[in-house]
């Protein structure tokens, strides 16, 4: 798997899980709609990591907590 697409899953499980909608994100985070859903649809070949630290805020959680996924695993991602 891509890393752009391990980021698109990610964050679509936190907003599940915090049953969030990607406007109430946008709300407590300030990253644009568009923005979001362009990481959520792959659209990036990669995202900034201030943009993941500004959606991790809107989140409630630690940018830590983002990377803390077995997505991240190195066996898991595609060089």
């Amino acid at each position: 798997m891509r890393l752009n697409e391990a980021v698109s899953r990610r964050l679509s499980e936190l907003l599940e899980e915090k049953n969030m909608t990607q406007y109430q994100l946008y709300v407590k985070s300030g990253v644009p709609k568009s923005t979001i859903g362009n990481i959520i649809h792959c659209t990036y070949d990669s995202v900034k990591l201030r943009v993941i630290h500004e959606l991790c805020q809107g989140l409630g959680i630690g940018i830590t907590d983002f990377f803390n996924s077995p997505l991240f695993l190195e066996d898991s991602l595609d060089p």
